[in-house]
């Protein structure tokens, strides 16, 4: 495996995750799944695979992997959306499935190649964001919330305690995104974070504006360790980079606030323009084996839809409600769809003048 050295931009996170137990796996790919120059391109999140995942995949395969990493969403779309520059299967977040798809970024999926397609659960075989599944497999799913120091933060249960309150000024990390920032800033005004009224984005921004002074860091995706080095007590990040911070720092702690959080599912894709099509179906296939799945899971700390993994997953895993959250916080949380190009641009617009701003 060839990893671009230049994306490796959280080796903390890294490092802490070295102690992590890997499972044992035998795993055959049918050689008719494979492309005759044996290679495959994978684009993903930082931090997101199991420790021996892609080494035993290229081993079981004879694939050699080209695994390429990338920070957020933004970054993903923005590689992809003047051309493909050759990568095979990536990772995008659900909002962006739909972005990618109205942009005809993505190619149809050939499911009689992912023999292991019935290893998810129902729940997760028919989403608004791809009815059917054409386009997409799902991955991991989770939560947005606050990661926090135990020791440092009382009383943090609501989405103003971070993003309209001076109590922790300076000690709080947001996240780099336009979009996220804005929706926890609907939830925080009880608002639905989907409801994008020119008014709402307004109210956001003003809000978002008055509390920059407060905020230490908009974050790329490497909350979790601001939090650990001690330069943050509190910070919006994805339950499961906290979840990882949790394992090295006894202190730290994660809720989603009261109002509720952002519920997202990343899932697995090939890009228009890839040219080792049969090699991404092998390596979806291989990623959705019940055992692969739960070394992944394990490994990450995020919820699995892989219902044939549960079985070879540890309970304090199963029942963590840091991973899976109960019924009222899911209730209270939302998924977020795709708001569309203009309302895009608006907050594209208002971050550039909350970012300028003195």
């Amino acid at each position: 495996m060839k990893i671009d050295q230049t994306r490796l931009n959280n080796p903390g996170r890294r490092s802490l995750l070295k102690g992590a137990a890997a499972v044992g796996i035998s795993f055959s790919v049918p050689p008719s799944l494979l492309a005759a120059d044996g290679k495959l391109n994978f684009y993903n999140w930082d931090t997101y695979i199991g420790e021996d995942t892609i080494s035993q995949f290229e081993s079981s395969s004879g694939v050699s992997v080209q695994y390429d990493l990338y920070a957020d969403n933004d970054e993903l779309f923005a590689k992809l959306k003047g051309g493909n520059p050759g990568y095979d299967l990536i990772v995008p977040t659900n909002d962006y499935i739909e972005r990618m798809l109205l942009a005809d970024m993505l190619l149809p999926l050939d499911h009689s190649k992912i023999s292991n397609i019935g290893n998810v659960g129902s729940a997760f075989m028919n989403p608004s964001f791809d009815p059917g599944r054409k386009y997409s497999l799902p991955y991991m799913w989770g939560t947005i919330g606050l990661g926090y120091r135990k020791s440092a933060v009382e009383e943090l249960t609501s989405w103003n305690d971070v993003l309209a309150s001076d109590k922790y000024a300076g000690r709080i990390a947001l996240m780099g995104d336009a979009q996220t920032n804005f929706q926890m800033a609907l939830k925080a005004m009880g608002k639905s974070l989907n409801d994008w009224s020119d008014e709402n984005i307004a109210a956001a921004e003003a809000m978002l504006l008055a509390q920059k002074a407060n905020v230490a860091a908009f974050a790329a995706d490497n909350g979790q360790d601001l939090l650990l080095a001690g330069e943050v007590d509190i910070a919006m990040e994805w339950n499961g980079d906290i979840l990882q911070a949790m394992e090295e720092d006894d202190d730290i702690g994660y809720l989603v606030p009261t109002e509720g959080g952002l519920l997202w599912e990343d899932a697995l894709c090939i890009p228009k323009g890839a040219k080792n099509i049969d090699n991404a179906h092998a390596m979806i296939d291989h990623i959705l084996d019940a055992k692969v799945g739960a070394e992944i899971a394990e490994f990450i700390f995020y919820a699995t839809p892989n219902e044939a993994s549960r079985e070879h997953l540890a309970d304090d895993y199963l029942n963590n409600p840091a991973i899976f959250p109960d019924q009222a916080t899911i209730e209270a949380s939302e998924v977020s769809l795709f708001p569309g190009q203009e309302v895009t641009r608006k907050l594209d617009d208002a971050w550039t003048r909350i970012k300028a701003a003195g």
